[in-house]
């Protein structure tokens, strides 16, 4: 058989296959929600032999309104801080039983960031087999939109609106990467639903990669955000072009790997499509300050992650996931 027939068999065969979709189509998630589409990729890409540990907030809201479900896994309810010691249980018991089914814990940033902390930090302690995923919103989107460790500085919540005293959020983006690195996992990464073959590669390997992982999935919001629903990946694309959401990955709290930045946009192209930075927008010497910070903390990230690529490359920001003549991709 020659090299070429091998490539057309192969090509054929993926064709055939029909995808595993551990999230079914039919659920309730508002129109174009980034974290529907993550949660989507991420099951996808784990395959059928896993198990989920699911804590309160939009992801187990939408897929689960009783009597009905989306999943096609096995799936259990954890309360909003205790996904992580749940899905600890759940490895353990099947560790005892012999089986190599493999655990998966989802939560949204506040279920990671601040509720789930302290469980999230003790599970990576103890060095349980689990994939912990953070589909990350960046706000308490469920309870109805309000600021959470992950919420941007200068972002505008319910609990952190513009006026007279501040111009949104005061307080920095936590860095839960950095922080959950320095547990010393063995893997730790981003990833933006913008780059769905990022995405499934760096979910594969953290299944491939044995103890504690995580993985934390930039899950843009219409409407938290306030951007129309068709501009969801386009929005999470700019906030990985402009820097201000790097996609790194990170072996017992080293820097490994990241996705080059061939074109940097400015921070500002990023913000414009978003209602939650509209007052940015307005005139205020206050906002142009924000402005300048929000730059800074872009241009800061591209500096320490080395992001800025040397041109056309196969796989940075505008050849990973990029479709080709023909249907390929660059992957």
């Amino acid at each position: 058989m020659s090299a070429e027939t091998a490539r057309h068999d192969a090509k054929t065969l993926r064709h055939q296959q029909p995808r595993f979709r551990g999230l079914e189509a039919g659920h309730r998630a508002c129109q174009g929600c980034g974290e529907a589409l993550a949660a989507r990729l991420v099951t996808e890409a784990a395959g059928p032999d896993v198990m989920v540990a699911n804590a309160t907030g939009c992801l187990e809201v939408f897929t689960t309104p009783w009597p009905q479900s989306a999943w096609r896994l096995p799936w259990i309810h954890s309360v909003f801080g205790n996904a992580a010691a749940v899905a600890a249980g759940m490895e353990a018991a099947l560790k005892q039983q012999g089986r190599r089914t493999r655990v998966l814990a989802f939560a949204g940033d506040g279920g990671t960031f601040d509720i789930g902390f302290q469980a999230l930090s003790g599970m990576m302690e103890r060095g349980h087999d689990v994939l912990f995923v953070c589909f990350d919103n960046e706000a308490y989107m469920n309870t109805g939109v309000q600021r959470s460790g992950s919420t941007p500085h200068a972002a505008m919540t319910n609990t952190s609106p513009p006026g007279t005293a501040r111009m949104g959020k005061r307080h920095m983006k936590k860095d839960i990467l950095a922080i959950l690195a320095a547990h010393r996992i063995p893997y730790a990464a981003t990833a933006s639903v913008a780059y769905p073959s990022d995405l499934r590669k760096k979910v594969r390997r953290a299944m491939d990669t044995g103890g504690p992982v995580f993985l934390q999935v930039h899950s843009p919001c219409p409407l938290g955000w306030g951007h129309d629903s068709d501009l969801t990946v386009q929005v999470a694309r700019l906030a990985v072009q402009t820097g201000l959401f790097p996609l790194v990955e990170m072996e017992r709290g080293e820097l490994i790997g990241t996705l080059p930045i061939r074109e940097v946009r400015p921070v500002t192209d990023y913000l414009r499509l978003q209602q939650r930075f509209r007052h940015l927008f307005a005139g205020d010497f206050r906002a142009e300050k924000e402005l300048e910070h929000l730059q800074a903390i872009a241009d800061r990230n591209i500096e320490r992650f080395e992001l800025r690529g040397g041109g056309k490359e196969r796989y940075d920001t505008e050849g990973a996931d990029t479709v080709h003549r023909g249907g390929d991709r660059w992957a």
